[in-house]
């Protein structure tokens, strides 16, 4: 295996993440309890479901890849499964239960987390031994991850419907964050956000998780509906599979503000576009110049173009 400087940081990087997520969990236990799955089974929400039954597919993938020695794909689904789904997404998804002492699904919220935690130490074990045996025995009190029961998948952990409905979520939240991010929207604007399908399957996972969703795509207020009745022309649109989430432009942007950072934009660029010209235009420059130095200010010159554009669309857009 070839050795790489940035595969370590990544590998750093992972570790501490992992860390960081065992140091939230026991920051939050607050009475030391250890319940079962029998205890909480009936407090268990969507998202408890959804997590735990893809941590019970991940056992499955990385002991049959393990099985066939097919290492470094058991290391990839418990890597992707920890960073992406159990701390860029679960946690950020139950911290309301958590902080709430009356939140009457809190346990289950602390099983999920602890449970889901502790079976993918067992699974990583193998890879960073001495990491995972400290994170383990400090978190769940037993005397070593090395003499724990391996993790078995079982039919009972199995939640599919609920795995769909919380990826329906999950590819909504998505493409909201991406839209504010484009229209350089901060987290802290929140906006009324209207959900629209036809489908009442669809109206029923967002109603159910209406909370989750406010929360996770920075929105005041969430409202589903079967059609576009009510939402203003102007609104921003979000296409998932079978529904469309709309986001009145105004509840996004101060126009009057947005303007005039477009508006120094377009100034900005005007300058670098006339100093790329000048210098392209210039005979010593081209024939004196490196033609890496060069071809880098044609280059500059077609973005700044490109940008320019765009940007006076935004304005054209805005003023109407």
């Amino acid at each position: 295996m070839r050795f790489y400087w940035e595969r370590v940081e990544a590998s750093r990087n992972f570790a501490n993440k992992i860390w960081n997520a065992s140091r939230f969990i026991m920051m939050n236990e607050k009475d030391g309890s250890d319940p079962k799955f029998e205890d909480v089974k009936s407090s268990l929400t969507t998202v408890d479901k959804w997590i735990i039954s893809k941590m019970n597919t991940l056992v499955k993938d990385v002991t049959d890849n393990m099985e066939k020695y097919e290492l470094g794909i058991a290391a990839d689904k418990i890597y992707n499964f920890l960073w992406e789904e159990f701390c860029d997404w679960y946690i950020e998804m139950v911290k309301p239960r958590l902080w709430d002492e009356a939140d009457a699904t809190r346990a289950a919220a602390m099983y999920t987390l602890k449970t889901v935690l502790a079976n993918c130490l067992k699974l990583l074990h193998p890879y960073m031994p001495f990491v995972t045996e400290e994170i383990y025995c400090t978190l769940t009190g037993e005397e070593s991850v090395m003499i724990a029961d391996w993790p078995v998948y079982t039919d009972e952990l199995n939640f599919p419907a609920e795995e769909k409905d919380i990826d329906v979520i999950k590819e909504a939240v998505r493409g909201v964050r991406n839209i504010r991010t484009e229209m350089n929207v901060p987290p802290s604007r929140k906006a009324n956000t209207f959900v629209v399908s036809e489908k009442s399957e669809i109206r029923d996972i967002f109603e159910e998780s209406t909370k989750l969703f406010e929360k996770l795509a920075y929105s005041d207020q969430v409202t589903v509906q079967a059609d576009k009745t009510g939402i203003a022309d102007d609104a921003v649109s979000v296409v998932i599979h079978d529904a469309v989430i709309y986001i009145p432009f105004a509840e996004l942007v101060d126009i009057d503000k947005e303007l005039e950072r477009l508006n120094k934009e377009k100034s900005r660029l005007e300058g670098e576009i006339k100093r790329c010209e000048g210098m392209l235009s210039n005979e010593r420059f081209i024939s004196k110049a490196p033609a890496a130095k060069v071809e880098e200010e044609k280059a500059k010159l077609t973005k700044y173009k490109e940008t320019y554009e765009q940007v006076c669309e935004r304005i054209n857009a805005l003023v109407k």
